[in-house]
């Protein structure tokens, strides 16, 4: 289990780390994104999606639970589970059919859908702190691990 921290110090350096994770993550993999609200889980995953080429709006999808985008030859799928009142509503919500392929799916407040959401590759956890924010990622793949790697090595 490798981890990375990065201390982010406003939005503009979490929104260009997430440029960065959306450049090395391609179009794939399970991302859980945990942190208080407040804490900077959208904006980093707008960076994510900018990274991968997206230039329209990125909004969190707290009332729609899950946000499509559509980038060409790959899916992104950003969820935010934090007004799920119980993990089975993911079986309403019909997760199984986003996550069949090969995409990337974004989740926020993962552990609002316990025991229904497939193995994650990373966990992101954003601290907030009296000076911007503590990213710590916890890699839980051979993909998570790769990404951690890449990550330590252009620091």
């Amino acid at each position: 289990m490798r981890i990375f921290n990065q201390h982010l110090p406003d939005e503009i350096a979490t929104e260009r780390f997430g440029r960065r994770l959306g450049q090395l993550l391609a179009g794939r993999g399970m991302v859980f994104l945990e942190g208080e609200l407040g804490a900077g889980k959208t904006t980093l995953s707008r960076g994510i999606l900018r990274g991968m080429g997206h230039k329209g709006a990125v909004k969190s999808p707290t009332f729609t639970l899950v946000e499509p985008y559509d980038l060409g030859d790959k899916m992104v799928y950003h969820f935010d589970l934090y007004r799920l009142q119980d993990p089975q509503e993911l079986e309403y919500l019909g997760i199984d059919d986003y996550l069949e392929g090969n995409q990337l799916c974004l989740v926020e407040w993962p552990d609002k859908g316990a025991g229904h959401l497939p193995p994650h590759d990373l966990r992101i956890e954003l601290l907030v702190l009296d000076q911007g924010r503590q990213c710590t990622m916890t890699a839980f793949s051979g993909l998570g691990d790769a990404i951690c790697v890449a990550l330590l090595e252009s620091a």
